[in-house]
């Protein structure tokens, strides 16, 4: 394993400085993620039209490892490049690896993808960006760079979610029902000032950048929480966030029934409910880098 740094300083809310706490604030949610959707992750990188297996995979913006572990199960005899801002991330990550045992098959990469020019990546045959693509500065650059390191005939797989996920059930809570779609409404706001490519149609960009589109799915993910503990961490950590980014746009009312739900030693706590749910979507394009 080989561990990388090619940090330049960041553009925006994704790739400028943190602080560690809601770096470690993120990488929970991340991890979470992982573990509440993994059936759904493994599902997209199974359907993935790959011509023949690839060897060299290139995961951008992996977060704590969510897809670089999905692809290294998908794909045994594969090694993932993985790049992320946070140093914070690559750490876990690392870790991660080496628990696994798959340390080996990962070499980790600190970089600003927002930077002009990009470190030595490689030529794989599989890219592999899930919900990171939103967050870049200049999204058309950073498509074009990976068409030209993307090896002929490899395959470029863009996978964002629609939206923030959805947990409590409707008409929930009681004292303020349509709380959490006034918490949606209000955090969209705000990303759309600040992400603005949240929730574009990346099809003709990546036909715009020279990729021929091979593919457009959505995955429906549903899941019923029945009480299962790290739904109700993943709704606690993804609800704290969704906070932070709302909050100013939030009635005095919604902002003190949104607070009963994070007091985790409240009555009212999200920790303390049976009744929570998954439900979000995604999208994947699958892009190919003709020969």
């Amino acid at each position: 394993m080989t561990h990388e740094h090619s940090h330049t300083p960041g553009h925006g809310a994704h790739h400028g400085p943190r602080h560690v706490a809601d770096s470690d604030s993120q990488a929970d949610i991340l991890d979470l993620d992982a573990e509440v959707l993994a059936e759904h992750i493994a599902e997209i990188t199974a359907q993935l039209p790959t011509q023949r297996a690839p060897r060299e995979i290139l995961d951008l913006g992996c977060g704590t490892g969510t897809g670089t572990f999905a692809l290294l199960s998908r794909f045994p005899e594969a090694h993932v490049t993985a790049v992320d801002f946070s140093a914070e991330h690559l750490h876990r990550l690392r870790q991660k690896a080496s628990d696994e045992g798959v340390r080996e098959r990962v070499r980790t990469v600190e970089a600003d993808l927002d930077a002009a020019h990009w470190p030595d990546l490689g030529h794989p045959e599989l890219v592999w960006a899930s919900a990171s693509m939103h967050h870049m500065a200049d999204p058309a650059r950073a498509l074009r760079t990976v068409h030209d390191i993307l090896a002929p005939g490899g395959l470029f797989a863009v996978v964002e979610l629609a939206g923030f996920p959805r947990f409590l059930p409707e008409g929930a809570p009681a004292d303020r029902p349509g709380l959490e779609e006034r918490c949606h409404a209000a955090g969209e706001r705000h990303h759309a000032e600040h992400m603005p490519h949240r929730g574009a149609d990346w099809g003709p960009m990546l036909t715009a950048a020279g990729f021929a589109l091979e593919g457009e799915r959505t995955v429906t993910v549903d899941i019923e929480g029945s009480g299962d503990p790290a739904v109700g961490r993943y709704a606690l950590s993804s609800l704290q966030r969704l906070r932070q980014s709302a909050v100013d746009e939030l009635s005095a009312p919604d902002r003190a029934a949104l607070d009963r739900l994070l007091d985790t030693d409240g009555p009212h706590s999200i920790l303390r409910r049976r009744d929570l749910v998954v439900r979000t979507e995604r999208t994947v394009w699958a892009a190919r880098r003709e020969s």
